[in-house]
């Protein structure tokens, strides 16, 4: 086991990787009542074109198979895992993301027995027809509603205009006529392929003893049969660096129109520093420039074209990237026309070394005051270790950049090619 100190932050964390590839992080914070544990696999929505293991051929499953495996993970033959962490004092749940899938508790007492349940559980699937066919109804329901929701609509909508051929303009959940194809075989495929241990994480944050912790976790491991460490081999389709639409209009029962404004971000594959430093640079740009404090926000709440609902959003992941502007607006094409004159005009702009402090000074304090939530640290930690960066080492790295790396990434930020604007109006 590891010991890696970070005096800066006052952190100690523990890392271990076991014999069957599963890596262990162990985060204890004895002055905390409660612990956080996530077991979380590097498989999420994007992932359908893959190489099973064991087999030769690519083959791609129905869109929302992650998502509908996570739904299936709780139910055992005998019983509702729910049931098992609520016996035990503890709240669970789990998510699907683009890029992973996650399984979590948390719980004030009988921790190890926690731990064992979530480990077991995530290591034991049980797919039966009859349930897979019932399943199908509940994530239905869940989609249908979705489709309901303007906000959700906006957004995935955006994605469609920005991405021609990228996964990620697929609802996670898949279609409704998407999960109807699903079958057990799909799921156990996607299961052996993506939930191998030396695919997933396993970080524990809280009030526990790291010796106890990590011997628990290694005997219940140690018990378990696992197949040979798999080289699994996805398949991305190549995506163009324009949009695959400049402009689209959604229609439903809103009181106030939606504008959204969305930016392909560059996103060639990145690792380590490289994606660190675009994934703060792009995130620090756009919050100085749209947060309340930001000119570009004084200029659209100026022009009321903005309202409490106004909202901006930035991700960054291994092979694609994008950025959201928009919300509730009484003029959706004056916010567009608005909003990209503002963005068009950023690469006249040069960052003065002050400015760049006052960034630097504020991203530093939100990530410290987000570091108070053991949530936060645990996710953050495994989507960072992920693209080979320690978030535990992000403070000196933000410390570290100058005027010049601002200047230089806003000169590319922003093309036209690469923009996009999706609205929303009454019926």
């Amino acid at each position: 086991m590891n010991k890696i100190a970070y005096n800066e932050i006052e952190e100690i964390l523990y890392k271990e990787k076991l014999a069957n590839g599963l890596t262990v992080y162990l985060l204890p914070k004895r002055e905390m009542a409660k612990t956080y544990g996530i077991f979380s696999t590097n498989y999420g929505s994007i992932d359908q074109t893959f190489i099973p293991i064991d087999q030769t051929e690519t083959i791609t499953v129905p869109e929302g198979v992650a998502h509908f495996l996570e739904h299936k993970m709780f139910e055992q033959e005998d019983r509702d895992v729910f049931a098992d962490f609520g016996k035990q004092g503890a709240s669970a749940n789990a998510y699907t993301s683009f890029t992973k899938t996650a399984y979590l508790f948390a719980a004030t007492d009988q921790i190890k027995q926690n731990t064992t349940t979530l480990l077991d559980f995530v290591q034991t699937p049980y797919f039966s027809k009859d349930s897979v066919e019932k399943e199908k109804g509940i994530i239905a329901q869940e989609i249908e509603m979705y489709n309901d929701q303007p906000e959700w609509q906006v957004f995935m909508e955006s994605l469609r205009n920005l991405f021609h051929y990228h996964p990620v303009k697929v609802d996670i959940a898949g279609t409704v006529d998407s999960i109807r194809t699903i079958t057990k075989d799909d799921l156990y495929t996607c299961y052996d392929t993506f939930y191998h241990p030396s695919n997933m994480t396993l970080f524990m944050t809280g009030n526990f003893e790291v010796d106890h912790m990590m011997d628990w976790i290694r005997t219940n491991q140690s018990a378990k049969h696992f197949a040979d460490i798999p080289d699994i081999k996805r398949n991305y389709p190549t995506e163009p660096d324009s949009v695959a639409q400049k402009e689209s209009t959604l229609v439903m029962p809103v009181s106030v129109p939606k504008c959204t404004v969305g930016i392909k971000e560059l996103s060639d594959e990145l690792y380590g520093d490289a994606f660190l430093k675009k994934d703060l640079l792009q995130s620090m740009v756009l919050e100085f420039f749209f947060s309340k404090g930001g000119s570009f926000y004084q200029t659209l709440y100026e022009e009321q074209l903005i309202d409490d609902s106004f909202h901006f959003e930035t991700d960054l992941e291994k092979n694609f990237g994008y950025s959201l502007i928009g919300g509730n607006t009484v003029d959706p094409d004056r916010f567009a026309e608005k909003t990209i004159q503002l963005l068009r005009s950023v690469q006249k702009k040069s960052f003065t070394d002050e400015e760049v402090e006052r960034m630097k000074k504020k991203q530093i304090g939100q990530l410290l005051r987000a570091m108070n939530s053991l949530e936060f640290m645990a996710n953050k930690y495994i989507h960072y270790d992920t693209v080979g960066v320690d978030l535990f080492r992000v403070i000196p790295f933000i410390q570290s950049l100058t005027a010049d790396d601002f200047n230089s990434f806003i000169q590319d930020w922003i093309d036209d090619d690469r923009m996009t604007v999706c609205k929303m109006v009454n019926e």
